[in-house]
């Protein structure tokens, strides 16, 4: 679909398949995709004119944990967001991590999101 090639394109191709065939009725870009071309529509129809969620994406799967640190704190950064996570879940006891960027209210949000998992 696009113009990348590799071994992080392929997964992203494979991540793609393997959602659409475990979700049907989802719309599922068809491919990797470019973040302009997936959330920008102008951009949309001269990268991947055909495909189902191109300019308007809502969802986004990074190849690697590196690739998504660097798209959530773009995105934390540049939005004014608060971000929370990573959150654990399915241990024996409650347990959550903290960017070392974090500042005060999603620290004490972290601790109450930890708690309400007692």
């Amino acid at each position: 679909m696009g113009s990348g090639k590799g071994e992080d394109v392929d997964k992203m191709r494979t991540a793609c398949e393997k959602t659409r065939a475990a979700f049907p009725d989802m719309q599922v870009a068809s491919g990797e995709m470019q973040f302009d071309a997936a959330v920008a529509p102008r951009v949309a129809k001269n990268k991947c004119p055909d495909d189902p969620v191109a300019g308007h994406a809502n969802t986004f799967i990074f190849p690697d944990i590196n690739a998504g640190n660097i798209g959530y704190k773009i995105a934390q950064r540049l939005g004014n967001f608060d971000a929370y996570g990573p959150i654990l879940l399915g241990l024996n006891a409650p347990i959550n991590d903290l960017s070392r960027g974090c500042n005060g209210q999603e620290a004490y949000s972290m601790a109450i999101i930890t708690a309400s998992l007692c």
